[in-house]
C-alpha cells in the first residue's frame, strides 16, 4: 500500500492544507499592500489581512479557489475569458508583469477597479514555485502615517510606482501628455511638487511644467513656467548640473541662498520662495543620446526632507521618463516633417470659371503617423478640368513621399493625353506605379469636368478601389457614383478600367473624399456611407465651405485614426454658363 493510501493524515490534500498554514506564517502580513500568493496553476495559496479586507472575501473564501475564475471580471461583472486574461498569462509564464483597471470581484457581488503587480514568489525551499500579485486601486490617495503625513514607500510600493510609471509614459507618444502623467506619478507619492525643464531642439531651456499638490488636487502653476536661461557650463549647483547630464542631487532653500552664479540660479531662488519648498531632489532626464532636461521633486507640507536614499528611485524614473520622451520627441518630429510635406505637396486649386471648389486635408487625431491622402485638381484645356482624389497604402514618410509621386505622374500623363479618357490615363499611372514608382498599392479616383454644347456640366470617371464620389442636389437628394468601379493602384492586374459619366445638374454638389471620413473598427463601411449619405443631403444648402467643415465635424467617426482629405465641386445655376457655347469642349 501507498504511503499516499495509508489514512487522512497522509493524503496529499492533508499535505495541502498543512503547507496553507504554514503559508500563512508568511511575511504577507508586513506589507502595507493587498497581497495573495498562488502557486503556478493559479490557485489560491493565501492572502494578507489587506487583500482580504480590499476584495471583501474571508481567508477560508479564498484558499483552494481559482484566482482567476472567482475574482477576475470584466467591466460588466461577467466572467472574464482565460484568453482575454493579462494576468493568468503573466502567471502561467512565471514572469513579472503589471496591469490597470483590471475589474475583481467581491463576495457581496460588487466589483472593484484595481491595478496589480505579479512577480515570481519561491513559496517554500522544497516547494514548486508560485507568484505574489499585489492589488491596489491607483486612483486612491496615498495611505497616510501618523500626523497625516505620507507614509514612506515600502520596497514593493517602489517597483509597483517603477512597473507604472514604464505603462503609463510608454502608451503616450504626446509629449505634453507624457509630462502631466510624469508629475502626476510623482505628486504625490513622494513628493509636493514637480518641476520638469526641458532643453529645445534649439539648446534653450524650457520650464515646461510646474504642478503642485494642494487640498487632493494637482494643480497647474502656468506663472512659474516658461523659458530659462541657458545652461552654464560650470556651474557646480544641482540644477545646472543635472541639466548637463551630471548626476542627481539634493537642494533646499540654501542651496541657492549665495550671490546667484547664473540666470538659472536666480529662477532657482525663485522657485523655492515661491514654493516654500524645503527639500528637493533633482535627477537629469536622459534620451538615448543627449540630455533631454530634468525633474525636480519638492517638498513644502511633508516633513521629512530627501535623502540620498531617495536618488536611486529618481533616477530610475527619470530613466523611463527619458526613454519615453525620446520616442515622443522622435514621432511628433516625423510627423512635423511628414504633414508639413504633406500640406506643401497639396496643390492650390484652379479656378474653374462659374463653378466653386474647395477641399479640405485633416491629419490624424491619434495615429502614430501621417498617411498619404492627397487631392489634385487642374486645367487640361481652356474648358476641361481634371479632378482626382486617393489614398497610398501606409501611414509615414514613404506614404507621403508616394503620394507625391503619384500626383505629379499622374499630371504628366493626363498633360501628354488631354483628350484620353479617365481610365486610359489611369491604366497608364497603374503602369508606372508597377515599374517606377515607389508606391505600394493605392486606391483613386479621376475625373474630368467640361460643359456640352447644350450648357451642361458633365462628370467623366474611372474608379481605382476608391469610395464612390456622392451627388447631391441642392434639393437634397443624394446618391453614390458607384459605376467605373475597377481594382486598385499597385496590384498588378491587367484587367480594363471601366469609364462613367453624368450630367451634374444646376446647384448640385459633388464630394470626393478618403476613407478616413467614413470607416471605423466599429462598424462595416456601408454604415460609415449611410452616415455620409443623410449628412450630406441636409446639408446641400449650405455655402461650400460651411458645407465641407459640418461634414467633417459630424460624419468623421471619432475612433478613425487615418487622414481625411476632402474635394468639393458645386455647379452653377442654369443659365451662368461661364463661355460661350462655341467654346466648349466636345470631350466624349
Amino acid at each position: 500500500m501507498n504511503a499516499t493510501d495509508t489514512g487522512p493524515e497522509g493524503t496529499p490534500e492533508h499535505v495541502r492544507h498543512a503547507s496553507y498554514e504554514a503559508l500563512r506564517h508568511e511575511p504577507l502580513e508586513n506589507l502595507r499592500a493587498a497581497a495573495v500568493l498562488v502557486d503556478n496553476d493559479g490557485l489560491v495559496l493565501t492572502a494578507n489581512t489587506a487583500a482580504q479586507v480590499l476584495l471583501g472575501r474571508h481567508l477560508k473564501d479564498l484558499v483552494g479557489e481559482d484566482a482567476h475564475d472567482l475574482l477576475h471580471r470584466d467591466s460588466h461583472g461577467q466572467a472574464l475569458p482565460r484568453t482575454r486574461c493579462e494576468l493568468r498569462k503573466v502567471l502561467l509564464t512565471g514572469s513579472t508583469g503589471h496591469g490597470e483597471d483590471d475589474w475583481f470581484a467581491r463576495d457581496d457581488g460588487t466589483v472593484r477597479r484595481l491595478s496589480w503587480l505579479v512577480s515570481p514568489y519561491a513559496i517554500a525551499s522544497e516547494a514548486e514555485a508560485g507568484a505574489l500579485v499585489l492589488l491596489y486601486d491607483a486612483r486612491q490617495a496615498p495611505s497616510h502615517g501618523d500626523g497625516g503625513h505620507l507614509a514612506p514607500l515600502t520596497e514593493l510600493d517602489r517597483l509597483a510606482l517603477l512597473a507604472e510609471t514604464t505603462t503609463q509614459l510608454t502608451s503616450t507618444l504626446d509629449v505634453e501628455e507624457a509630462l502631466h502623467r510624469l508629475a502626476a506619478l510623482a505628486v504625490p507619492r513622494l513628493a509636493d511638487w514637480a518641476v520638469i525643464d526641458l532643453i529645445t531642439e534649439r539648446d534653450e531651456v524650457r520650464r515646461a511644467l510646474v504642478v503642485e499638490h494642494t487640498d487632493g488636487v494637482l494643480t497647474q502653476r502656468e506663472e512659474l513656467q516658461g523659458p530659462m536661461p541657458p545652461v552654464p557650463a560650470e556651474s557646480p549647483m544641482p540644477l545646472s548640473r543635472a541639466l548637463r547630464g551630471a548626476a542627481s542631487s539634493l537642494a533646499g532653500p540654501a542651496t541657492y541662498q549665495g550671490p546667484p552664479d547664473s540666470g538659472i540660479a536666480v529662477e532657482q531662488r525663485r522657485l523655492f520662495v515661491t514654493t516654500g519648498m524645503h527639500s528637493a531632489a533633482i535627477a537629469p532626464i536622459r534620451g538615448l543620446r543627449d540630455v533631454l532636461g530634468a525633474l525636480t521633486l519638492g517638498r513644502s507640507l511633508r516633513p521629512d526632507a530627501f535623502t540620498g536614499a531617495d536618488l536611486p528611485l529618481l533616477e530610475d524614473i527619470t530613466r523611463r521618463a527619458g526613454l519615453a520622451l525620446d520616442n515622443a520627441r522622435l514621432y511628433q518630429r516625423q510627423r512635423k516633417v511628414a504633414e508639413t510635406m504633406q500640406r506643401h505637396l497639396l496643390p492650390q486649386l484652379p479656378t474653374v470659371p462659374g463653378t466653386e471648389m474647395t477641399a479640405r486635408y485633416v491629419p490624424s487625431p491619434d495615429a502614430s503617423s501621417v498617411g498619404g491622402d492627397w487631392y489634385d485638381a487642374f486645367a487640361l484645356t481652356d474648358h476641361v478640368h481634371a479632378l482626382a482624389i486617393g489614398d497610398v497604402v501606409g501611414h509615414d514618410l514613404d506614404a507621403a513621399a508616394g503620394m507625391a509621386q503619384l500626383r505629379n505622374m499622374l499630371r504628366a500623363f493626363a498633360w501628354s493625353r488631354p483628350d484620353a479618357t479617365p481610365s486610359e490615363v489611369v491604366t497608364q499611372l497603374d503602369e508606372a506605379v508597377k515599374h517606377i514608382a515607389e508606391v505600394p498599392m493605392a486606391t483613386m479616383i479621376m475625373a474630368k469636368l467640361d460643359l456640352d454644347a447644350e450648357g451642361r456640366w458633365r462628370l467623366h470617371w474611372t474608379n481605382a478601389g476608391h469610395p464612390p464620389p456622392l451627388l447631391i442636389t441642392h434639393d437634397g437628394q443624394a446618391r453614390y457614383l458607384a459605376d467605373a468601379h475597377g481594382i486598385l493602384l499597385g496590384t498588378g492586374a491587367t484587367r480594363p478600367r471601366p469609364d462613367a459619366h453624368t450630367v451634374v445638374p444646376p446647384r448640385a454638389t459633388v464630394l470626393f473624399y478618403t476613407d478616413g471620413l467614413v470607416e471605423t473598427p466599429q462598424h462595416p463601411i456601408d454604415h460609415g456611407l449611410n452616415q455620409l449619405r443623410r449628412h450630406a443631403a441636409a446639408l446641400a444648402h449650405r455655402p461650400l465651405d460651411s458645407f465641407c467643415d459640418t461634414l467633417l465635424k459630424q460624419v468623421r467617426p471619432h475612433d478613425n485614426d487615418d487622414d481625411v482629405a476632402l474635394l468639393a465641386l458645386r455647379i452653377p445655376d442654369a443659365g451662368d454658363a461661364p463661355f460661350p457655347a462655341a467654346g466648349r469642349a466636345e470631350y466624349q
